[in-house]
């Protein structure tokens, strides 16, 4: 088992900074879960917290139903992986791997083989007697992967391993940290600013900000269903668009009225907002890129293009509205021909349209979802 449990888990610097509030989190065995947010939200103290390398200000931490708060990182069962690698650079890779074990005295056969295995796994066998220098960016974090592996630990800490490498790279390297998982079976703790690796890559994603938790749900549950406009805004790429409007009622049916376009809320959505009894008024509407289309001349709401960004498979279309509001439409290539791809300069006057099912709704002062349970 390697399951870990954080209870009202603090961390204060000086007795006045606090960098997590109030940490809550049960992590099931052989779960992969993924703290995400930006810079300073406390996601990569927590880990640390977890590790031993960060003291607890307050609350519990436990592993397999052990407290762990004052035990030393070395006696928590668990492994980590740096940004930066820290690997020795005057040992060869072998050395570097066979590191910790050594200092437990571990027998040179056993080592040997622990090793090799991990490096034949990693795919670095043939890099053994090199030193760190003489590596790729990749190929140090294997290595940096391997060393943590041989120890058999519970649990698997992983702060922004990523980070360092260039975009090629990092794809590659996250498609092997989930055929690792599978062969490793154990439990992951996966520190990342990056929401492309955090839904790629994990079971359950933690969203943080400001040190505290803003939710904690399965990539689908986060995308799909945000509790509050920060996690809409953060979670999917580009971000989703958010606009000022009304939220009507009449004769049982909800509307909303973007840019003086009225678009019934229909669907789900719509009986959602009923079992709701949502309170009409002033809103924040949220709708991703990928949802919103270009409509006919003269139907839907009007805007001007300003930037299209041309990603390969898709256009990025950045639009502004007659009162000022940027979007951002995603508009697949495939299914325009070469004269209107051509067409979409900067100033054409577009209109575009939305669904009612594909609508999020937030409070405006609070930004929670007007959905949440």
């Amino acid at each position: 088992m390697a399951s870990v449990k954080l209870t009202k888990v603090q961390k204060i610097y000086d007795n006045k900074v606090v960098a997590v509030h109030d940490f809550d989190l049960d992590i099931k065995d052989k779960e992969f879960i993924v703290f995400v947010g930006p810079s300073g939200c406390g996601k990569s103290t927590t880990l640390r917290m977890i590790a031993g390398l960060e003291e607890i200000s307050g609350g519990t931490v436990e592993i397999d139903g052990e407290v762990v708060n004052d035990l030393q990182p070395k006696d928590r069962g668990i492994a980590m992986v740096f940004q930066n690698y820290a690997l020795y650079p005057h040992m060869s890779v072998y050395d570097n791997i066979a590191f910790s074990l050594r200092l437990q005295k571990v027998p040179e056969d056993v080592i040997f083989e622990k090793v090799t295995n991990a490096a034949e796994i990693l795919g670095i066998t043939d890099y053994l007697m090199r030193k760190p220098r003489a590596l790729s960016g990749g190929q140090r974090q294997r290595v940096a992967i391997g060393r943590a592996m041989v120890r058999n630990s519970k649990v698997f800490l992983m702060d922004e391993p990523l980070s360092n490498l260039d975009a090629k790279l990092r794809n590659q390297m996250r498609a092997e940290i989930i055929l690792l998982r599978q062969k490793l079976d154990t439990t992951f703790i996966y520190v990342t600013h990056d929401q492309t690796e955090a839904m790629t890559l994990g079971d359950r994603i933690v969203i943080m900000k400001d040190g505290y938790i803003q939710q904690v749900g399965t990539p689908t549950e986060v995308f799909e269903m945000p509790k509050n406009l920060f996690v809409a805004e953060f979670i999917g790429a580009p971000k989703m668009n958010i606009m000022r409007t009304e939220l009507l009622k009449e004769g049982g049916k909800y509307y909303v009225k973007p840019f003086g376009v009225k678009i019934e809320v229909d669907g789900a959505k719509g009986k959602a907002l009923a079992e709701k009894d949502a309170k009409p008024g002033t809103i924040d509407l949220g709708v991703r890129p990928e949802h919103i289309v270009l409509a006919k001349p003269g139907e839907g709401i009007p805007c001007v293009l300003e930037v299209n960004e041309m990603m390969g498979s898709e256009l990025h279309l950045h639009v502004y509205t007659e009162d000022g509001t940027r979007l951002i439409v995603r508009v697949p290539t495939i299914g325009l021909d070469h004269a209107e791809r051509e067409s979409l300069v900067q100033g054409k006057k577009l209109y575009v349209s939305f669904e009612g099912k594909v609508m999020h709704f937030f409070d405006p002062e609070s930004g929670e979802n007007l959905l949440n349970e």
